[in-house]
């Protein structure tokens, strides 16, 4: 058990803005500039009961807006419990791709439910737990939706429409709680966008680099062009 205290991070966006990529390159960085302990998940399907439910929500049949919703909240339930509480309190930090703000951005902002109850259902799943920091992958949805490749999967096919109100309510709760969450420019080249959220993350976490100058994050950057598509789990390509 460590005596640092853990911390929590959680990537939003739209499908495309390359949660997936930036999360695991953040990981990397962390473990090796800090050498904490670094745990990298997602949601759904952080744990063998979430790749199930993965399935079905993304997968499986169409459902109405509140089964979707109960099933995003039992996932997130079981993620917390099992696996990203326990690392925080052993003094890890965690980054997860996705966390109750995709809820209330898909479920309220794109299927049109009270943002009020979807964030509710969350907060009692999670036992309140919110991330200290949240990083927002901003990216116009058309040009998200260029970047994806494979069968779209349920959400994928929700319609330009819905992806515009997901991406409104993102950068909704961004502005209304600037404290918790960062926003960053996806359009940018991959580097850039890496180099940015690296900053900001350490700012805000105010994670001291064990092996580096804290200020030079360029000589970092430098090899994210070729190591991304490694950093990319063979489920996920074209659907970060």
């Amino acid at each position: 058990m460590s005596s640092a205290p853990g911390y929590f991070v959680s990537f939003e966006g739209g499908d495309g803005v390359g949660k997936t990529t930036h999360v695991r390159l953040l990981g990397d960085w962390l473990h090796e500039v800090t050498g904490r302990e670094v745990v990298v998940t997602r949601e759904p399907g952080g744990t063998p009961l979430g790749l199930e439910l993965r399935r079905l929500v993304m997968h499986g049949d169409d459902m109405d807006a509140r089964s979707e919703a109960l099933l995003y909240a039992a996932d997130r339930a079981h993620h917390v419990a099992t696996v990203v509480r326990p690392a925080i309190e052993r003094g890890a930090v965690v980054l997860t791709d996705r966390y109750l703000d995709s809820s209330v951005a898909y479920q309220a902002g794109g299927r049109e439910l009270s943002e009020e109850e979807v964030e509710a259902l969350s907060l009692w799943a999670t036992r309140d737990l919110l991330p200290d920091v949240t990083v927002l992958l901003d990216l116009d949805p058309v040009v998200g939706a260029a970047r994806l490749s494979g069968e779209p999967d349920r959400l994928e096919r929700a319609g330009d429409e819905f992806h515009r109100r997901t991406r409104e309510t993102f950068l909704r709760r961004a502005a209304a709680d600037p404290e918790r969450w960062v926003v960053v420019d996806a359009s940018a080249p991959l580097d850039d966008v890496q180099a940015q959220v690296r900053v900001d993350v350490a700012a805000r976490l105010d994670l001291t680099p064990a092996l580096v100058d804290p200020v030079d994050v360029s000589s970092l950057v430098e090899p994210v062009e070729t190591r991304w598509r490694l950093a990319r789990p063979a489920d996920e390509e074209g659907r970060e």
